[in-house]
């Protein structure tokens, strides 16, 4: 073989070579994007519970604090009311 044949089947080789290993290469890095993904999907699905848990408690909160304000007036009418004299 002569030396020509010789660096064309070397080159020939070493192309196949940096092509598999981009191909493997790639592979891993496709793992990696595909588990921090995953972990996004995650944590986006917790986000999401919370932030929906928040809410739910913030409404809670507002229809307390209006319960609170019709009984402060109730209570502020009865502490101005003249007093009553027991029976008896």
């Amino acid at each position: 073989m002569s030396l020509t044949k010789r660096h064309l089947a070397m080159a020939r080789l070493l192309g196949v070579a940096i092509v598999a290993s981009w191909g493997l290469g790639a592979c891993a890095y496709k793992d990696d994007f595909v588990r921090v993904n995953s972990r996004l999907d995650q944590l986006d699905t917790k986000v999401q519970s919370a932030a929906q848990s928040a809410e739910s408690a913030n409404q809670s909160a507002q229809q307390a604090n209006q319960r609170l304000d019709q009984l402060e007036g109730r209570v502020k009418q009865l502490e101005t009311a003249p007093r009553r004299v027991p029976r008896g």
